[in-house]
């Protein structure tokens, strides 16, 4: 048990910067505290004595702002950065290397008494307000981005955004390259313009590069046209935004 403790304290230092002592992390992180509130319970739990695990991780609740419940299946290295307002079910299954920041849910999508909760494979780590729901498996090495709700099964590696998730990995196709060749073009930073951001204004600016790339296309083949026509025309190049003077 105590090879266990080290074991979590390490991973804290590993995944939090802002830790500076082994008493701070023992201290003042209540990821920590909830931790060993869990194992406590969860032993409890195995034992056949419910009310009193389910008793404990209550009081792990209101000393932390974590609510694991007791028969949550938790691996090694589990870490939980700030966790206010984290909820684990009942059937979760988190694997080793998993890490959760505030406010996530791994919830149930239905009241039936089987396996309804999800499961963590090995080294997942999950945003800031996610729902992850369901009886659903997310993969070896997934990424769940902040805010996102999740209610189908991740591949190992993917990394998913959006409301309802969607994978966003294996959406970096032609369309995406040619809305940052436009933008570059353009002299324009895309911050926010891409397929993983699911928000109006990114939607209004990925739509506003797609038709700049069309009308580019139409200058070019006008172009080819006047070539033929023997007619000449001077070709300049399109200056950066920042070198643009603004006129009242």
């Amino acid at each position: 048990m105590l090879s266990r403790i080290k074991e979590e304290i390490n991973c804290v230092f590993d995944r939090d910067p802002a830790a500076q002592t082994v008493f701070e992390v023992i201290t003042t992180y209540p990821g920590f505290h909830a931790l060993m509130i869990h194992h406590f319970a969860h032993r409890l739990w195995c034992m056949e004595f419910r009310w009193l695990g389910r008793f404990i991780s209550h009081v792990g609740r209101w000393l932390t702002g974590i609510e694991i419940h007791p028969g949550a299946k938790i691996g090694r290295r589990f870490f939980i950065d700030h966790g206010m307002g984290v909820v684990i079910g009942e059937t979760a299954i988190i694997g080793d290397d998993c890490t959760l920041y505030h406010g996530v849910t791994l919830g149930g999508t239905s009241w039936d008494k089987g396996k309804r909760h999800p499961t963590l494979h090995n080294g997942v780590v999950v945003g800031a307000g996610a729902k992850v729901l369901g009886p659903i498996e997310v993969g070896e090495g997934a990424r769940i981005g902040s805010n996102s709700v999740v209610v189908k099964a991740v591949p190992a590696g993917a990394t998913v955004v959006g409301i309802p998730g969607h994978i966003i990995d294996r959406e970096k196709n032609q369309t995406s390259k040619k809305r940052e060749e436009i933008a570059s073009k353009m002299g324009f930073n895309a911050y926010g313009a891409t397929s993983d951001m699911p928000d109006p204004v990114s939607h209004a600016i990925n739509h506003m590069l797609d038709h700049i790339h069309l009308m580019d296309k139409r200058l070019d083949k006008m172009k080819k046209e006047l070539s033929k026509a023997g007619i000449n025309y001077k070709d300049e190049d399109i200056p950066s935004l920042d070198d643009c003077e603004i006129k009242e």
